[in-house]
């Protein structure tokens, strides 16, 4: 593996869940392989889990790490060619990612979308210039169309808690006042689609996908009743694509509750957090022992390891 930008990255699902169950049995094991080794950490947006777990599982493994907060602490970047830079970028990306990969030996990268431009954020301008002008591996920490590394500890979950083979899982919209990227839900239908599991996306008129993320998945308007039968509710709210990155709709009959949960097949409620109390999920949902959401934030950790350990095992 020579970086981590999508899941389209993903050459083995089932080798690298190996992988990171391994390592999460013994995640010190290792130490040796990031010995003399740095991470450097951009974020373009704020961070909980992305920032502390990849630190954390950096740490695991010998490395040191770097974290900068480019907006508040580096220059204003200027991602644009031939541009005439006479306003407020002070650095231009061509010799940013190459000083960059002279102090690093792998680099992360965050950066939200501007929900307003779809070409340009599909373009994945921020991630793919990294990719571009760097000499290193580059992760995303979670970019305009893709969260990779969150859609890893999905699947990581996922088997751990199955009870069949090839269990039912759903993909539910849920309201949300504001307008949020469609990274996490991408990312999580590829990788459900690599699973092979069954797979159902729910969500009112207007919140399709990008259909060729889609293409192949069961797609249906009425949350009860993609909820029948299911293993695993994973909630989350996008915006519209088609009118991109709009909000059409806030209805609360959306919101996951336990009288839905009751439809499942005892199933596990799952959310990438953060998310919004009795707007996404109500509290009893939340609270309950069906509720994996933080287990699921805990494999972020070793997801991310098993990333690490792949470019770090390339580089040898």
């Amino acid at each position: 593996m020579k970086k981590f930008t999508t899941v389209d990255d993903i050459n083995d699902l089932d080798e690298l869940i190996l992988t990171a169950k391994k390592i999460k049995s013994d995640p010190f094991g290792n130490p040796e392989l990031g010995k003399n080794k740095v991470l450097g950490l951009l974020f373009f947006n704020p961070s909980l889990r992305t920032r502390l777990s990849t630190q954390k599982a950096s740490l695991n493994l010998g490395m040191d790490c770097i974290v900068m907060n480019l907006n508040t602490e580096g220059w204003s970047l200027e991602f644009e060619d031939g541009t005439i830079m006479n306003g407020n970028k002070a650095e231009h990306i061509k010799e940013a990612a190459q000083v960059i990969s002279q102090y690093c030996d792998i680099v992360g990268v965050r950066s939200f979308p501007t929900l307003t431009d779809k070409e340009k954020d599909e373009a994945e301008q921020v991630i793919n210039s990294f990719v571009k002008y760097s000499s290193i591996p580059v992760i995303s920490l979670e970019g305009a169309t893709e969260h990779p590394l969150q859609a890893v500890a999905d699947a990581l979950t996922i088997q751990e808690y199955k009870t069949k083979r090839k269990p039912k899982v759903v993909l539910t919209w849920a309201p949300h006042p504001k307008a949020l990227p469609h990274a996490v839900p991408n990312s999580f239908a590829k990788i459900m689609k690599l699973s092979e599991y069954d797979l159902v996306i729910a969500h009112p008129k207007g919140y399709e996908l990008n259909p060729e993320i889609t293409e192949g998945t069961t797609i249906t308007e009425n949350q009860d009743e993609a909820f029948k039968n299911a293993d695993f509710i994973y909630a989350k709210n996008w915006s519209s694509y088609n009118d991109y990155g709009k909000i059409l709709s806030n209805d609360t009959n959306w919101t996951v509750t336990k009288e839905k949960m009751a439809l499942t097949n005892n199933a596990k409620f799952m959310h990438c957090l953060p998310v919004r109390r009795n707007m996404i999920v109500s509290d009893d949902v939340l609270d309950s022992e069906d509720s994996i959401v933080i287990p699921q934030a805990n494999n972020r950790t070793f997801a991310v390891q098993a990333i690490l350990t792949k470019i770090l095992e390339n580089g040898k």
